[in-house]
């Protein structure tokens, strides 16, 4: 039997996604005797957790993406597919994409979420979110260019204005924004600029609730804050945003209405699942939260659908201390290695126990030496926290060559307080013009370039 008929004879698994869940689903399988194809419209796996480093100019959009068939070529039963999947035919057992369609014994879906705005689509314009390179591109362009902006105008007003940043979500994303824009306008480039204080811009952090970080103990969401402070980030608790229009946003506070001028607002308030979820649903008959995250078994299976596996963020897993596990990137790894051991399993007619999270802690970074951690056993603040934070990310980052230029990039601007990659790229309107911005001006780079094709 030649190698081609020996592969075509094993069971295909077909994994969507090539985010935490799918990539390290694909990487367990790599010696296990099936197919494996996987499926994304990105030629890149991106280490979301550090992508507000990107929107904040502190990394290169390479030095946090790795591409998938570098991280999975040396799996020899591994085929990777740039394309989208646009629906499935669990019938059929067929996955169909927008220039194909592949054929599957096992299916892991692992496509994430993306922006929640409660219905209010219409704020993405204005106030963006944090969840691709291309998000973190343009908030990063919206950042630099605020401070390019008031540099030329007269009108006190006016420079308020664009020295204003609203960062609506007390989250970690929201908390990790408010932090890095505060260190930006009060450390980085406060002498980079003579006809603007850039220490007096105004950094506003909105959350619904009565603290940051909500899933955090309460003291240390309260030490959190804290360290806002005194990094300058004016925090507003209980806020309600009611409308966002162009650089105008509103909230309520119990009777009160606010108003808020800021010319970049970012959008750091909730996730829904991605488009894929709807589709699986219909096609499964699924049920799924308001979210639209699909409810699974206690395999990660879909009810009724055995081969049918939903992991990542995009799974609703409520079996477990009766209430769903956090969408993060520890939880995405562990599905996804669970879910490849279990089909290994299936195909050898062996059980294995159903899916059980060991929670290894909760981080969330404000800036330099600014931190809290929850390890379980501990709870850290301040420096100690943000070295933990520090040596998690490295470790968890992909590939070699990634580590290092991050560690190396990370030690520069621990010492410089500089953000080599404070670059403004995109289109700007002759409103927005800014001449000679920063030593390389308006152009993307070649890797960047390279990553944000197709």
């Amino acid at each position: 039997m030649s190698n081609l008929e020996k592969r075509s004879s094993l069971p295909h698994v077909v994994i969507v996604g090539g985010g935490f869940a799918g990539l390290y689903a694909a990487k367990e399988l790599g010696n296990a005797p099936v197919k494996v194809t996987l499926i994304d419209k990105r030629n890149f796996h991106l280490f979301q957790p550090l992508l507000y480093q990107v929107a904040t100019g502190s990394l290169s959009p390479a030095e946090i993406c790795s591409p998938l068939r570098l991280i999975v070529g040396r799996n020899k039963n591994t085929h990777v597919v740039l394309d989208e999947v646009v629906d499935i035919n669990p019938e059929q057992k067929q996955v169909i994409m927008r220039e194909g369609v592949v054929n599957y014994d096992y299916l892991v879906i692992g496509t994430g979420v993306s922006h929640h705005y409660f219905g209010n689509d219409h704020w993405e314009q204005d106030a963006p979110g944090l969840k691709s390179i291309e998000n973190a591109l343009d908030i990063r362009r919206r950042i630099f260019l605020a401070f390019e902006e008031a540099e030329k105008l007269s009108s006190p007003q006016e420079k308020q204005e664009w020295l204003t940043f609203a960062i609506v979500g007390g989250g970690p994303t929201g908390v990790e924004l408010a932090g890095a824009i505060a260190e930006i306008a009060h450390k980085s480039i406060k002498k980079d600029f003579k006809e603007i204080d850039t220490t007096k811009a105004r950094i506003v952090l909105i959350e619904g609730m009565n603290r940051v970080l909500p899933p955090y103990p309460e003291d240390l969401s309260a030490k959190a804050q804290a360290s806002l402070e005194e990094l300058g980030v004016e925090v507003l608790t209980n806020r309600m945003v009611t409308n966002i229009d162009k650089n105008t946003l509103n909230i309520r506070h119990g009777e009160q209405e606010e108003t808020i001028k800021a010319r970049t607002i970012l959008w750091a308030a909730g996730v829904k699942a991605s488009g894929l979820s709807e589709i699986i649903a219909d096609r499964t008959s699924a049920e799924t939260d308001r979210a639209g995250r699909i409810m699974v078994e206690p395999d990660l299976s879909i009810k009724n659908h055995p081969n049918i596996f939903v992991v990542g963020d995009l799974a609703h897993f409520a079996h477990q201390d009766n209430k769903p596990l956090p969408g993060i990137a520890p939880v995405a790894m562990e599905e996804g290695r669970y879910v490849a051991r279990l089909i290994v399993a299936k195909e050898k007619g062996r059980q294995i126990e159903s899916f059980s999270y060991v929670d290894k802690g909760s981080l969330a970074v404000i800036g330099n030496n600014h931190a809290v951690a929850n390890l379980g056993f501990v709870k850290l603040s301040g420096i100690s926290a943000w070295l933990v934070w520090v040596f998690a990310h490295i470790y968890y980052l992909i590939e070699f060559d990634n580590k290092l230029l991050v560690m190396l990039q990370w030690g520069w601007n621990y010492f410089t307080r500089g953000r080599g990659a404070r670059l403004i790229t995109g289109e700007i309107s002759e409103k927005n013009l800014v001449s000679q911005s920063f030593n390389h001006g308006n152009s993307v780079s070649n890797s960047e370039k390279e990553l944000i094709k197709g």
